[in-house]
């Protein structure tokens, strides 16, 4: 019968069984994934924005007329 591994996290360099965690730190540990995973995805809002920023002000640059020489 193959021995099945224990999972584990690597908290500040030091590994933990979850097995062995309370569950008030194992309902901490999922907070802290979904927390990590919202701002994953706020992270990739932002960087949509930006992009889009950068799109509506190149625009308004081409709309803009042209300034003459003095």
């Amino acid at each position: 019968m193959a021995k099945k591994d224990a999972q584990t996290i690597t908290i500040d360099g030091r590994d933990y069984e979850l097995a062995e965690l309370s569950e008030t730190a194992r309902n901490q540990l999922v907070n802290l994934r979904v927390t990590d995973q919202e701002i994953q995805r706020l992270n990739q809002q932002l960087a949509i924005a930006q992009t889009a920023r950068t799109a509506y002000a190149n625009a308004l640059k081409q709309e803009l007329p042209e300034q003459k020489a003095h």
